[in-house]
């Protein structure tokens, strides 16, 4: 995640996205609370969807939940702002601790991502139809819950906000402070714990607690990670395991490395209790068969796979390259990219008009640009920066200057000299490297940064 890069200056082609919204209206007699839904963006593969929960009525709505049918063929994603439990294909989302109370006339909503061609069915509030009226006199018929009780933990993995804060956890001694997972401050939703290794067979994964890292901290066993990853469960935020870093060596340049690889991974993360992957391979790799891997892991975990990425700002200059041609390769399953806005120097935006010097408001948001004009969806587009002092060699900014970048990106405010040619409401959120960096100068990025990204439409 640290060392500088050479420079290459490729052309960008900036493709236009189409994005087609399908709303349903709600009847004219509607009253009390009512839900709707929409389409907000639609691919090849699959959408994304938003409900929207209004009281219409005149007391205030303590606590909720919606129920839909999905036909076969189409599954859920990543979703956020709810909690979902799912039998079959109906779904049940309900509130979070912060949005379950809806005063009259005001309104909430949720989001998720599905694949396939389907759309919502069904749909109830609080057992009654979504578009307002008595609850029906006979409950539609619902597929039988499990056997077998849900586990308490993990909860879904899914479950990420709408907006959210990625910081990278040290599994190793450097200058840095060294933490305990259970130490990572509450600000991050998302927490990458850094690095899963390789092993002479190619594509293998291996992990455990650094033996320096344990000495340090007086004693650090795998139990007591497996244990703290829990207690982040319970705080609602999510842990994956990150492939890679600065050394990383692991390589997945055919089809039998890509079933070793999706193997491996699928067994740590059910052994340590991981909520999802994170590709940080500084060194190279091989799209399609990285692409390969990452289905069968998908498929071995379930669609609430958490896919996360972090290349360097080089290897999304174009998408040509490879880490580009990943994340479009697998934008139906993908969650975030969280490019390395730093190590960089200078380098062209998608105007490119000029080479914008890293660092600076500029730089973040006309390379981050590229991506979000060249095929990515806003919600997996992440802004990458440095945790403050000691966390790089060149691209350190205040965590002000993230929150322009994000404000520019969003909402159009605080830009540089340079503007987007749209604005991008579902600007994903930050990441930093790293957690223990951020720590050892004071908290100053986690504290600035998450509770901007709330602010964020």
């Amino acid at each position: 995640m640290k060392p500088a890069r050479s420079l290459v200056l490729s052309l960008v082609t900036v493709l236009a996205a189409t994005l087609g919204a399908a709303w349903v209206a709600l009847p004219a007699f509607a009253a009390g609370p009512t839900a709707s839904f929409v389409k907000t963006a639609e691919w090849g593969a699959g959408w994304e969807g938003k409900y929207t929960i209004t009281n219409g009525g005149s007391s205030t709505i303590n606590g909720w939940n919606l129920v839909f049918d999905l036909p076969a063929g189409t599954t859920l994603g990543s979703y956020w702002d709810a909690l979902l439990t799912s039998a079959g294909q109906r779904h049940t989302f309900t509130n979070r601790s912060w949005n379950g109370s809806i005063a009259p006339g005001a309104s909430v909503s949720f989001g998720f991502l599905a694949s396939g061609s389907g759309s919502p069915t069904g749909c109830q509030l609080n057992g009654a139809p979504c578009g307002g009226g008595t609850p029906p006199t006979t409950p539609p018929p619902t597929t039988p819950a499990p056997t077998t009780p849900p586990p308490t933990t993990p909860p879904p993995t899914g479950e990420l906000p709408k907006h959210l804060l990625t910081g990278y956890w040290h599994n190793f001694d450097n200058p840095a402070v060294e933490l305990r997972l259970r130490d990572v401050p509450t600000q991050y939703d998302l927490v990458a714990v850094a690095f899963a290794e390789a092993t002479s067979t190619p594509g293998a994964l291996t992990f455990g607690v650094d033996p320096g890292l344990a000495a340090s901290l007086g004693g650090y066993t795998d139990a007591d990670f497996s244990a703290d990853v829990r207690t982040l469960h319970a705080r609602g935020q999510r842990v994956i395991l990150s492939v890679g870093g600065e050394t990383g060596r692991v390589t997945v340049n055919d089809a039998a490395s890509a079933t070793v690889f999706a193997d491996t991974a699928a067994a740590l993360i059910t052994r340590y209790g991981f909520d999802g992957i994170d590709i940080d391979l500084e060194n190279g790799l091989n799209p399609t068969y990285m692409a390969q891997a990452l289905r069968a892991l998908r498929a071995k975990i379930g669609s609430g796979l958490i896919i996360a990425m972090a290349p360097q700002t080089i290897d999304m200059q174009s998408p040509a390259s490879g880490y580009f041609k990943l994340a479009l390769d697998i934008k139906d399953i993908l969650t975030v990219v969280n490019t390395q806005f730093y190590n960089s120097g200078a380098m062209l935006g998608c105007d490119q008009n000029a080479a914008y010097s890293q660092g600076t408001v500029n730089f973040i948001v006309a390379l981050a640009c590229i991506q979000l004009e060249a095929g990515l969806r806003p919600d997996q587009v992440g802004l990458g920066l440095p945790a403050g002092p000691g966390a790089a060699g060149g691209g350190i900014v205040a965590p002000s200057v993230v929150n322009a970048a994000l404000d520019c990106l969003a909402r159009g405010t605080n830009c540089g000299s340079f503007r987007p040619p749209r604005t991008y409401p579902g600007i994903r959120g930050a990441m930093t490297w790293s957690v223990n960096w951020d720590v050892s100068n004071g908290n100053g990025f986690a504290r600035t940064v998450a509770p901007h990204l709330d602010t964020l439409p």
